[in-house]
């Protein structure tokens, strides 16, 4: 916590995992401080030895909130909902909560991990991009197919839920990948959808103290 109590986000304005969480806090009016981890710079600043004793993980985003160090997005976004539970982002219905931890597992577990930076520096720089588009084009397929049963205005129902915190970031990679979304109208209408909402829009990447001035909006 800072001297005014705030909660510090460690975070980077490109990582989606970071993303998810920005929007959390955004949802439920935390007021927080951004603690930038620049991921690329210095060989990536979290590998120094301070920010590996905050987080053993070496990956953000961290918070620091309530008097203890939280990593792992998902692990954080549920902390924050069990103490600060207004707006809901887990439904109170026990099938609907199903489907939107399954939701945010597929892609939190099965689609950005393969197509995340350290992994894309084991395949070789000549395979990133074919790799990536096929690690989200796959997850795509599944998630699609899920979502066309699941959806109303959002990942499940009309209520924005953790699953709609992991999708937004998801698509924004599928994007950076070049991935073709024709095939995923359900998946590009609920994007579409939740991007107007103030809360996605003041937590996107190119609205961060740490975005480079050319990627600004």
């Amino acid at each position: 916590m800072t001297e005014s109590g705030k909660p510090i986000l460690y975070s980077y304005f490109r990582s989606s995992c970071s993303w998810r969480v920005r929007i959390a806090l955004a949802l439920k009016g935390i007021d927080y401080e951004t603690m930038p981890i620049n991921l690329i710079k210095d060989g990536g600043q979290q590998f120094s030895k301070e920010f590996q004793a905050l987080n053993p993980t070496r990956q953000v985003p961290a918070l620091e909130i309530d008097g203890i160090t939280i990593s792992q997005s998902l692990a954080i976004i549920e902390y924050l909902e069990e103490t600060r539970p207004t707006p809901r982002l887990l439904p109170q219905d026990p099938k609907k909560r199903a489907r939107v931890r399954m939701i945010s597992d597929l892609i939190a577990g099965g689609i950005h991990p393969l197509q995340n930076l350290s992994v894309l520096k084991q395949v070789g720089q000549e395979n990133q991009l074919t790799w990536a588009q096929n690690a989200i084009t796959s997850g795509f397929n599944s998630l699609e197919q899920i979502l066309q049963s699941t959806a109303g205005q959002y990942c499940v129902g009309d209520e924005v839920s953790m699953a709609d915190l992991c999708l937004v970031p998801q698509v924004a990679n599928a994007e950076r990948f070049k991935v073709d979304l024709t095939p995923y109208p359900t998946i590009s209408r609920i994007n579409k959808t939740l991007l107007a909402l103030e809360a996605f829009q003041v937590s996107h990447p190119c609205r961060q103290p740490d975005t480079p001035a050319e990627l600004r909006a």
